[in-house]
């Protein structure tokens, strides 16, 4: 079996990587332990890197009239200047990644939860939101697949943040024009699953790209990819990919099979089965009728099949 590309992802230092939580805590996590087996991981504790210590006062997000600011409330200190410049730094200087996992509700990582409060001394939550680096990374990296340890133990996350991460690793695997096209050609399926409208754009972009710069044409395609996935595929959209596949053994079914299919397919739609069903016999009919281009599709395995099997703590 072809080996899968690594994916290189920063994740929070704390989950699972170094005792560096503001108690001195290590906080071990199932799915980043994992992953680990599979991911280049770059852990990064950014308070701890901006020279705040192991254990150290707690510091909270305080909104004010210039906005959220990042306060030690034991010191009185206002650490905003030095977190966001600790991010520009360290993110500029990172090498290519394909992702993020970062704690949620911490005050530099949380991606959207981190509580926000009144005042620095005292008061209420005033509201949620993303922590100090976490506003960094999405400044730098807007299009790049972002979630926190919280959120990826539910399936359907997971499945999505997977697929983006190691189809972009893959992607940057390609080394010439026909590579692209292969990567285009495996990928189509899924691709249209997500996001049709992108899908086509991204084969207009390579039935037009002879002529121009290969880092280029990667460049754009890559946007397009990452557009075209930012978002969990629908239902329905997934249904149209999967009724594309089934026109491909439309000769070789019998009645009794193509009629089992499509209440496979009208369950799927209805959320009264889940994706795996007729995926499983798509696959199946792609082997039994040697159709060596569905066999290849990324829809059957978008990541590695271990990680299709981890179920959540």
């Amino acid at each position: 079996m072809e080996a899968w590309p690594r994916p290189r992802v920063v994740v929070s230092a704390c989950l699972g990587f170094a005792a560096v939580r503001y108690s001195g805590e290590l906080i071990p996590d199932r799915v980043v332990g994992v992953l680990r087996e599979f991911v280049d991981f770059l852990p990064v504790c950014p308070e701890v890197e901006m020279g705040l210590g192991v254990p150290r006062p707690t510091v909270r997000l305080v909104r004010g009239e210039g906005g959220v600011r990042m306060v030690q409330p034991q010191t009185g200190e206002d650490l905003t200047q030095a977190m966001e410049a600790f991010s520009r730094g360290f993110l500029a200087g990172l090498p290519p990644v394909e992702g993020f996992i970062l704690k949620n509700r911490s005050p530099s990582c949380a991606l959207k939860d981190a509580r926000v409060y009144a005042h620095a001394q005292g008061g209420g939550t005033v509201g949620r939101g993303p922590g100090l680096f976490a506003q960094a990374v999405e400044r730098a990296f807007p299009l790049l697949p972002k979630e926190d340890e919280g959120r990826l133990t539910s399936a359907r996350v997971r499945a999505h943040f997977f697929t983006r991460i190691f189809g972009l690793a893959r992607l940057r695997q390609v080394e010439d024009l026909p590579g692209l096209q292969a990567f285009h050609a495996r990928y189509k399926l899924l691709l249209m699953a997500y996001h049709q409208s992108e899908a086509r754009a991204l084969g207009r972009l390579l039935a037009e790209s002879r002529g121009r710069p290969l880092e280029e044409v990667r460049r754009a395609y890559e946007e397009g990819f990452l557009r075209a996935t930012r978002l969990p595929f629908r239902l329905g959209a997934m249904a149209d990919a999967f009724l594309h596949a089934f026109g491909y053994f439309k000769k070789g079914l019998s009645p009794r099979e193509k009629a089992h299919f499509l209440e496979l397919l009208s369950a799927f739609r209805e959320e009264r089965l889940p994706l795996e069903a007729p995926l499983a016999l798509l696959q199946s009919w792609a082997l039994r009728f040697g159709e060596g281009y569905l066999e290849a599709q990324a829809l059957f395995a978008p990541y590695p099949r271990a990680l299709m099997d981890l179920k959540t703590s």
